[in-house]
């Protein structure tokens, strides 16, 4: 098994979610008389801790406390009667209406655009919210769909033979994200 490159370590993450939040309150309004409300909603696995921290960001520098919510969208995937094990299903937890409200919705990686697709249609299962918009530590560049995101913390390139892993120490004991062989 090929060794995971490196490519980004702990201290490079967190300037990539505070350049998330400075990206979100530059939309939504920085002070406090002039915010627009939002909710976070961060999706199973990666995206929830993500989501955490970019609300922790947004509390300390912007005296702003989003509410939140966590989506489980495996029986939303296109691909889930193709996998060979069953997906561990997470309890989606949505404490807000979601008719009406500004969501930004929050993963780790945008690769085929596969996972956000099947999010939006997770989503409106819940609400018809007012607006969308999609937040992401990594984009690669590369969706199969016409979904861009609208906050990027890094924007990396790699070959389709690879893939790009987020760990936070929430889930990983260890904040990183490598690029490592992906066999389909």
């Amino acid at each position: 098994m090929e060794t995971p490159e490196k490519l980004f370590g702990a201290s490079e993450m967190q300037l990539a979610i505070e350049k998330i939040a400075d990206l979100i309150m530059a939309e939504f309004g920085k002070k406090a008389d002039d915010k627009k409300e939002f909710v976070l909603v961060g999706l199973f696995k990666q995206g929830v801790p993500l989501a955490e921290r970019i609300a922790e960001v947004l509390r300390k520098k912007y005296n702003y406390s989003p509410e939140m919510a966590k989506l489980d969208i495996s029986m939303y995937r296109d691909d889930f009667g193709l996998r060979s094990a069953l997906p561990i299903i997470n309890e989606t937890i949505i404490p807000f209406d979601m008719h009406e409200a500004n969501v930004i919705l929050v993963d780790d990686v945008l690769s085929t655009g596969r996972t956000i697709r099947a999010a939006l249609d997770a989503l409106t299962d819940y609400g018809r919210p007012d607006l969308i918009r999609l937040a992401v530590l990594v984009d690669r560049n590369n969706s199969e769909y016409p979904i861009k995101a609208d906050y990027i913390g890094f924007d990396v390139e790699c070959d389709e033979d690879y893939k790009i892993r987020v760990e936070f120490s929430e889930n990983d004991d260890v904040d990183a994200i490598s690029k490592v062989v992906w066999k389909r």
